[in-house]
């Protein structure tokens, strides 16, 4: 029996199926094997030799294949199709070849397929190779270059930079676009606009809504209208005269389907519709394609083979009618220069299998396949075709035009399927519905309105759209995105908080140190034609040896001379090239260098093991700290007096003015500090409010039936906690006046709290009536209803609020669609639980009271 090895078991397992007891199905696990962490594994004086070493798990794999091979002569390797496949092949070869299992008569073969399915394996195995040594030397090359760069690179800044963790050849470049975005937010002035709209009735009563144009007979540009008064002369203007409808324009528009998903895309959409990191998105993928549902998910590609966009055309005319295909199909060109990822589009294996069909899948394998399933047959379906309507309405004068402009679906095509999700959702008045309007009629004035508007700064990077930007600059690979991303993430530069990666202190330190000496190897052009080299390796137009003789040569001689610098000479160079953030102009005029606790020493910018803050010079006479991303740094920072041996200080941050409790330390980074309520004057702000806002949450007294009932300042303003002995989580109850935070008694408390618990949706209203009962849940008991909800009919069982589709009308709900959209709900809910415990640190988020001192509780 052959011996076929693939990566993992779950691939063994499924290809084995497919090939029957003739042949014996193994796993490699990964990588056998990699390049130990210690100076020499590559040898840059004996032409880039590298020392290799099987590890310590991998041993026993690689031990199991050497034995099958004992029994039958004939090695298949079964790897993935790509680049770092073929490495683990070549690896695999190597390192049983000096284990001497495969003898010189032993036969071995490379076979590739794109899609774990019967046909596609039983196709490659008619179809062996030998191991592509243009792909293996392109991995080399990768390899060695991130060894080059991560082993000599990281030393430097862990002498210079105590605390920072490393540096690699792409995560600092991705790192660098992060903390320079964040740069941009900070720098950002935001700039006052207005625009005036106007509700316009038609003879018949129907109603539509128009904006401001013309004005005084000229095009009105964006920021014409600066301020409030303006935008006034502009509604009097428009109120003042009669209005007609000049101009109904309609015109016939057609949207293309996107093609179909290549790794990054499939990342980006996956990030957009259901907030999946890069790494959860390939993880959940790669089971998906081990299981052969899917193709293999790391490619650059978007062509689809012949025999699947028939299948896909089948699809659609089966399911949606035959006026959903187009007459040709549609043809994707590949971006990929390079063979490594020369193969498919992300495509399920089988059109015919929709989500729906998967029920046993887990919920994000089951959504993720739904999305593949959905962009794959929309690439092959029918445009959309629109009708957009631009309706002119002007006065007699020409003083005044304005425009309505809004549009009809006429035929849904690949819509009727899937839309591709938007990084930064706006609402766009080409997608509103227009009433009939007819040129010559009146307009009628309803009402006009002024609105205000800021230009906004740019937005923090979500995953989807770093991978999407990484992308179009040409830094990594399909393959790389997912870990690197994750890598900023582990090494504490970077954190994600709502989806949106913001730069941590260390990330900003470690930025600004690469950009001052090592600027060329972070710099975006650099990398992506480093890329474009490896590519050409893998293509067999370039000598991987020559790509890293050259990089070498100028690599190292900027790491010989960094490495003389001393520590105080590099703090200084980044304190300078930092100062713009560190030291803004004061609104006093005073020198924003001065330590605004002792008034004589110079601020500057020092290093820990936590990462980067700025200090005072007269330490440690003076121990006045602050973070480097800028709060206090305007000087707008008092000291209200001691407490227990700690200064207690109000400052102005990001969020607006808060006290704390003490400094920060290396060894206590966030000291308490709690924000002034709303209502507080920071200026009227004294020692004794202070401590009472660092004092909550405030302890009211012992529940009746067990556990302390608090009150405190939450997201959603002042509130009343109490948790019961047997409860999964606590009651909260919110409180209208934010004085009651410090006044309200046991007697109310307990009141509000008993009231919250038997009517838990709150707002005061009596329980909902169900809009449908379905009966009792098949499986666990307990009625399942369907309810109308603040957003929308919901099905509800016991704890479990699941939403209703919007296609799906509250009254045709079933209860077999309503056990699963709660399945699927309740697993969702499962993990959340565990990242809750965090978030309830009693000083995180305080705002909505009114400045009062305590009171003697009242019952």
């Amino acid at each position: 029996m052959p011996v076929v090895v693939v990566e993992s078991p779950a691939k063994a397992k499924t290809i084995n199926k497919y090939l029957g007891s003739d042949y014996t199905v193994l796993a490699s696990y990964g990588h056998v094997r990699d390049l130990p962490p210690k100076d020499g594994s590559v040898d840059t004086d004996a032409d880039f030799a590298m020392k290799w070493e099987v590890g310590r798990d991998s041993a026993k794999h690689v031990r199991a294949i050497a034995d099958a091979l004992k029994d039958d002569n004939n090695l298949i390797l079964a790897t993935d199709p790509d680049r770092e496949g073929e490495a683990i092949s070549w690896h695999l070869e190597e390192a049983l070849r000096k284990r001497r299992a495969i003898k010189k008569d032993t036969p071995v073969s490379r076979v590739v397929f794109n899609a774990i399915t019967k046909s596609a394996v039983t196709e490659a195995m008619q179809q062996p190779r030998d191991v592509d040594t243009d792909l293996v030397e392109a991995y080399l090359a990768r390899r060695a270059l991130d060894y080059l760069v991560g082993f000599n690179l990281s030393p430097v800044l862990w002498r210079k930079l105590p605390g920072a963790r490393s540096a690699g050849r792409v995560q600092s470049v991705c790192l660098r676009l992060i903390v320079e975005r964040e740069e941009e937010i900070e720098a950002f002035k935001a700039r006052e606009y207005w625009s005036v709209k106007a509700l316009l009735s038609t003879p018949r009563g129907q109603e539509f809504e128009a904006r401001l144009t013309v004005l005084g007979g000229q095009k009105l540009d964006r920021y014409d209208l600066e301020n409030e008064t303006a935008a006034e002369m502009a509604v009097q203007a428009i109120s003042s005269r009669d209005l007609t409808v000049q101009s109904v324009e309609a015109k016939p528009a057609t949207r293309n389907p996107s093609p179909p998903f290549m790794t990054s895309t499939l990342q980006q959409d996956a990030s957009r519709k259901f907030g999946f990191g890069a790494r959860q998105t390939m993880s959940t993928a790669q089971r998906l394609y081990e299981a052969g549902y899917i193709t293999y998910m790391r490619t650059d590609g978007i062509d689809m083979a012949p025999e699947a966009v028939a299948a896909a055309r089948d699809a659609i005319s089966d399911r949606y009618g035959k006026e959903f295909i187009p007459a040709k199909p549609r043809i994707y060109k590949n971006k990929a220069k390079n063979a490594q990822e020369a193969h498919e589009c992300i495509r399920p294996t089988d059109m015919t299998v929709s989500a729906s069909d998967l029920a046993r899948l887990e919920p994000d394998q089951r959504k993720l396949y739904d999305l593949i399933w959905k962009r794959t047959l929309a690439s092959q379906m029918e445009s959309a075709k629109f009708e957009r309507t631009t309706v002119d309405v002007g006065s007699s004068d020409g003083q005044v035009v304005l425009r309505a402009t809004g549009q009809v679906v006429v035929f849904e095509g690949f819509l009727k399927v899937y839309e591709e999700g938007r990084d930064d959702q706006v609402v766009d008045d080409d997608d509103k519905r227009l009433p009939q309007i007819m040129e010559g009629e009146k307009a009628e004035k309803k009402g006009v309105t002024p609105e205000q508007h800021f230009t906004q700064p740019p937005p923090r990077y979500t995953e989807a759209t770093l991978v999407k930007r990484m992308e179009e600059l040409g830094i990594g690979r399909p393959s790389t995105y997912a870990s690197v991303i994750t890598t900023i993430q582990d090494r504490e530069y970077v954190r994600k908080d709502k989806n949106r990666l913001f730069p941590e202190d260390k990330g900003r330190i470690v930025t600004i140190f690469l950009m001052n000496f090592f600027r060329k190897y972070v710099g975006y052009e650099f990398t992506a034609h480093l890329e474009e080299e490896l590519d050409e390796i893998s293509a067999g137009d370039m000598d991987y040896k020559e790509v890293l003789a050259r990089f070498w040569r100028d690599f190292s001689a900027a790491i010989a001379e960094t490495s003389e610098l001393r520590i105080s000479e590099v703090l200084d160079k980044l304190d300078a090239a930092l100062a713009p953030q560190l030291y803004p102009p004061r609104e006093d005029g005073s020198d924003p260098r001065i330590c605004p606790k002792c008034g004589k020493g110079q601020l500057h910018l020092k290093t820990s093991r936590t990462g980067g803050f700025v200090g005072c010079g007269n330490y440690p006479e003076c121990t006045y700290t602050r973070p480097i991303a800028g709060e206090g740094a305007e000087g707008d920072e008092r000291m209200l007096g001691e407490d227990a041996g700690d200064e207690i200080w109000l400052k102005s941050g990001r969020f607006g003015p808060y006290v704390q409790r003490g400094e920060p330390t290396p060894e206590n980074k966030k000291p308490p500090r709690a924000s002034l309520p709303k209502g507080w004057d920071k200026d009227e702000m004294d020692l004794e409010q202070a401590l009472v806002l660092l004092s909550l949450p405030r302890e009211i007294g012992e529940h009746p039936e067990g556990g302390m009932i608090s009150a405190n300042f939450g997201r959603f303003g002042p509130y009343v906690m109490h948790k019961l002995p047997d409860d999964a989580k606590p009651t909260y109850a919110n409180l209208k006046d934010p004085n009651d935070v410090f006044e309200i008694g046991m007697n109310r408390a307990v009141e509000m709290l008993a009231e919250k618990r038997a009517n838990p949706g709150g707002r005061g209203r009596a329980a909902a009536k169900p809009l449908k009962e379905l009966g009792e849940h098949p499986e666990d008991g307990g009625p399942v209803n369907v309810m109308d909800g603040r957003y929308g009919p919901y099905v509800k069982w016991e704890k479990v609020n699941a939403t209703i589709p919007k296609d799906v009308e509250a009254t045709d709900v079933t209860m077999e669609m309503a056990v699963e959209w709660i399945a699927e709900k309740a697993a969702k809910k499962k993990p959340a639980k565990k990242k809750a415990a965090p978030k309830k640190k009693p000083a995180a988020k305080k705002k909505q009271a009114a400045k009062k001192k305590p009171t003697a509780s009242k019952g």
